[in-house]
């Protein structure tokens, strides 16, 4: 945490120096605008944007349950600082301070060679699952689906990406350190490397099909188990393996994990669709037993832009930003959403306890977000999860975010 307020602390310095000789150099072009923050140097050669987000949520439960807290929360506060340094390299770093902790969400360096061909290294995101891809300031309810659980979250390692055939074609295709459903990491705790992949289609103006998936062979300790938890909206964990103070007692990850996810967006006029399905099977162990467990989830969002803007998958952009004056109000938008996520069956009794991790989650959620600008939105969910085993109640939850971004 220190190291984190040093570091921040350097950066600013250093921007105010750089500042400061922009002042007595003319010829170095600053400019603001909706998009953050831009100084670039006369031959265009250098680059240095800042941008950034916070959200600030409410979260309250509408049943009783011990562990379900109502809270407002600061779910992200993210700093972005992206740069360009000979035309040719890039890097991003966004530092994440929400919810109370000090976490680097990315920081990667790009060399551009050609579109068809870049190279990455650093912590990123795994091209895997379209709606984890998705910008958290751009997506549609306060919290991802379901299905989200199933894909992983950042991971560190090298990445080669481009388009191809006018861009109708994007591939990914990376080797990390390999991460959990649904985790991160800044440090491998094993040698095994995991393959990553993702190719794209855009067959058609708003169409847009793929599939992302992922191989490794992670292998897991009693203290690192390798192995993850699911969450529900409400940051509810509703399925976890067993967890014991012996080898004997705990599961553990036991060689093979694949995931893969077909996945497709469609988006005309002011109505947009976002569908997915994920499957992540893992290798497991406890005692001398064994078992591929192979757990499947999937997602169907729907939006609509009630003042008729354009929908798209970085966002809704109005028309008539919010101004009373001039008796403007914004954009509003609705969103529906139905997900689930399906615990194999073989995770019972021995990996997991029936008691206390359910066997199904099946999620609905509806929404309307109020956008002032294309910098101010405020969101409205009304989300409920009902489960099949475990004795877990039915959760149903009102969010509230307002988001500042730039």
């Amino acid at each position: 945490m220190k190291r984190m307020h040093w570091t921040m602390l350097l950066f600013i310095v250093l921007l105010s120096a750089v500042v400061a000789y922009a002042d007595d150099q003319p010829q170095l072009s600053i400019s603001a605008s909706k998009g953050g923050f831009l100084l670039t140097s006369p031959d265009g050669d250098f680059v240095l944007k800042i941008r950034g987000y916070i959200q600030s949520d409410g979260r309250f439960f509408l049943q009783d349950q011990p562990s379900a807290i109502d809270t407002f929360t600061l779910r992200r506060v993210r700093p972005v600082f992206e740069g360009v340094i000979y035309k040719i390299f890039a890097f991003k770093l966004m530092p994440d301070f929400g919810g109370g902790t000090t976490v680097i969400q990315d920081a990667y360096m790009d060399a551009m060679f050609h579109p068809a061909f870049n190279l990455r290294f650093g912590k990123e995101k795994g091209p895997v699952g379209m709606e984890r891809l998705q910008s958290a300031r751009d997506i549609v309810f306060v919290e991802r689906s379901l299905a989200t659980n199933l894909v992983p979250n950042r991971d560190i390692g090298i990445h080669v990406y481009g388009n191809l055939a006018g861009d109708k074609v994007t591939y990914d295709a990376a080797v990390q350190n390999g991460v959990v459903d649904a985790g991160s990491n800044d440090a491998d705790s094993g040698s095994s490397k995991d393959a990553v992949g993702r190719i794209v289609f855009r067959p058609i103006q708003g169409l847009t099909v793929g599939i992302g998936g992922s191989t490794g062979q992670p292998e897991g300790t009693l203290l690192v188990p390798q192995l993850p938890n699911y969450k529900t909206s409400g940051q509810q964990t509703f399925f976890k393996y067993r967890l014991g103070l012996t080898l004997d007692t705990t599961t553990i990850a036991d060689g093979d994990r694949t995931r893969y996810s077909p996945q497709a967006t469609y988006y005309h006029g002011p109505v947009g669709i976002l569908a997915e399905y994920v499957v992540s099977s893992q290798k497991v162990r406890f005692g001398l037993n064994s078992a591929d467990i192979r757990n499947k989830a999937w997602n169907l969002t729907v939006q609509g832009a009630l003042t008729g803007e354009p929908e798209g998958f970085t966002g809704l952009s109005p028309k008539n930003p919010f101004d009373v004056s001039a008796g403007h109000w914004g954009a509003f938008e609705v969103a529906a959403r139905y997900d689930e996520l399906d615990i194999d069956n073989d995770a019972f009794p021995i990996f997991a306890d029936p008691l206390s991790s359910a066997t199904k989650a099946k999620n609905w959620t509806v929404g309307l977000n109020w956008y002032f600008n294309k910098n101010f939105k405020w969101v409205f969910n009304y989300d409920q999860t009902s489960f099949d085993g475990g004795n877990l109640p039915t959760e149903k939850l009102f969010l509230t975010r307002f988001q500042v971004a730039f």
